[in-house]
């Protein structure tokens, strides 16, 4: 069976850097919890490196995404440093951030919509034999159901677990309204990777 070589390097990267943000683990029983869905992440990853049905969009689009989960589980999303990274790094200065709210968690939900949209235009067209324009409008839908539906998991976690807890996992930081900017932000991603798809498609039949 040939293995794909590009698509292994890219899984051995998401985990090393797995593992190296959990060494000395900060928050450890909240970034136990957060890992569910690194490993979920990483099934299709590596599965394919086997079977080799994903496009490279597809596939770069799940590392990225999963990337950015594994060091958002690291901070548990609240309290990721990307402020102090990019004044340390010289590209902003300090009074830059003016909004005391870490956004990170916000910049992850705007990804999902994104980099996994074409994975589920790839299911559409190859699983579930949808026409191609058609494929790229379940998967629009079914970013916005994805989105709920993890949006109704966090908030299935704050019945079962003490307030701390669900407060440190869902990342809300006081806003009320956090579920919703979150679902938002996603569709926000994936309909601009929906007119992406519908351009390219009228753009490639005019060439032709």
């Amino acid at each position: 069976m040939k293995i794909d070589k590009t698509k292994l390097t890219l899984v051995l990267l998401v985990v090393i850097i797995t593992i190296i943000t959990c060494i000395n683990p900060i928050y450890p029983h909240e970034q136990i919890l957060q890992h569910i869905g690194t490993i979920l992440l990483l099934v299709p990853l590596s599965i394919d490196i086997f079977r080799q049905r994903l496009p490279m969009s597809a596939f770069a689009g799940i590392v990225c995404f999963t990337i950015l989960h594994v060091v958002g589980a690291r901070y548990i999303y609240s309290y990721v440093p990307y402020k102090e990274w990019a004044v340390s790094l010289g590209i902003v200065d300090d009074g830059f951030f003016q909004d005391p709210r870490n956004h990170y968690d916000r910049l992850v939900h705007f990804s999902f919509g994104v980099l996994l949209f074409p994975y589920f235009v790839h299911v559409c067209r190859k699983w579930v034999r949808q026409q191609p324009l058609v494929a790229v409008l379940m998967a629009w839908l079914m970013i916005q159901t994805g989105s709920m539906m993890y949006e109704l998991f966090e908030w299935m976690l704050t019945i079962v677990m003490t307030s701390e807890s669900a407060d440190y996992y869902n990342g809300q930081q006081g806003d009320i309204w956090d579920a919703q900017k979150d679902m938002a932000l996603a569709l926000l991603g994936s309909t601009g990777m929906f007119f992406y798809y519908i351009l390219r498609s009228i753009m490639t039949r005019k060439r032709c």
